[in-house]
């Protein structure tokens, strides 16, 4: 008997949907033999693609994963899936980057020190130098790359050298108050993550909540989203509103936002972390 509990798997699907699928995973995962701990399934008649994560863990006799990965490409060539297999031991290696508000960042920077956030942070770049001590006082090594138009380019390119370096599985965008490049945006597709401060796309621009206030919204929220070269119009994948009425100040909406930010902000990461988001075209599913 071992104290160290067994080697986790996740294996996610993307394929055409048609009959047969589910029973042949989860045949081939027996046959090989995996225990499965989890499974989740959806197909969308709209599309007609077929999405699936399934959670498996060692167990007596199960072949090594690289043998089963081998194999499970047969059973994937046959039904044309987009797949993948995961060690979720490894944690995820995240980049964040950050402007001037600290919210959503100090609370990233919690869920990690705390253990609620399963990832390893090494790097956080800014354009600005306010938020240094915060970062360092973590252990996180902290960049401070200013923007101007003459520089932007270079900074850029800069950050995308630190990524490849750095073998950065996803950057965040924790209030970062820069648009990155087209050519940024498609390298760092699917894997790229922003928080927008709106539950639906709108309100752009200066001072958000000021704008809202001025419309007389009932609803406030935020938005995380992939990031694209599509300003603020990825593929959503976490979504969360606050009922409110005409007795909130423009600084009691900032507070509630910014609150309502950090939750959705730390949900999505968590999601993409466990690969518990897929791809759908402009939208995604998310296996809760």
């Amino acid at each position: 008997m071992t104290d160290h509990p067994p080697k986790r798997y996740v294996l996610t699907i993307d394929c055409p949907d048609t009959v047969g699928i589910v029973a042949a995973v989860a045949g081939f995962l027996s046959g090989h033999g995996a225990f499965i701990v989890e499974s989740s399934h959806y197909g969308d008649t709209v599309t007609g693609r077929f999405f699936m994560r399934t959670v498996f863990q060692e167990h007596y006799g199960m072949l090594p994963i690289d043998v089963i990965e081998k194999h499970f490409a047969l059973v994937a060539e046959r039904f044309g899936m987009d797949w993948a297999i995961r060690d979720t031991r490894k944690p995820a290696r995240v980049m964040i980057l950050v402007s001037k508000f600290d919210h959503c960042l100090n609370d990233l920077l919690y869920r990690y020190r705390t253990g609620h956030l399963a990832i390893e942070i090494p790097a956080v770049v800014s354009n600005h130098p306010d938020l240094e001590r915060l970062v360092e006082w973590h252990g996180i090594p902290f960049h401070h790359l200013p923007v101007t138009q003459a520089n932007k380019r270079d900074q850029e390119a800069r950050i995308g050298e630190m990524i490849e370096r750095m073998a950065v599985d996803l950057v965040v965008l924790a209030r970062y108050m820069q648009i990155l490049s087209p050519e940024l945006c498609e390298r760092l597709k699917g894997r790229a993550i922003n928080i927008h401060h709106s539950f639906l796309p709108g309100f752009k621009g200066a001072k958000p909540y000021h704008q809202a206030h001025a419309r007389g919204v009932k609803l406030i929220g935020a938005t995380a989203h992939y990031v694209t070269s599509d300003l603020d119009e990825g593929p959503i994948i976490e979504q969360e509103v606050e009922r409110i009425d005409h007795t909130r100040t423009p600084e009691d909406m900032v507070a509630i936002g910014q609150d309502i930010e950090c939750r959705v902000l730390a949900r999505a990461v968590r999601y993409h972390i466990e690969h518990r988001v897929l791809m759908n075209g402009i939208k995604t599913v998310v296996f809760k």
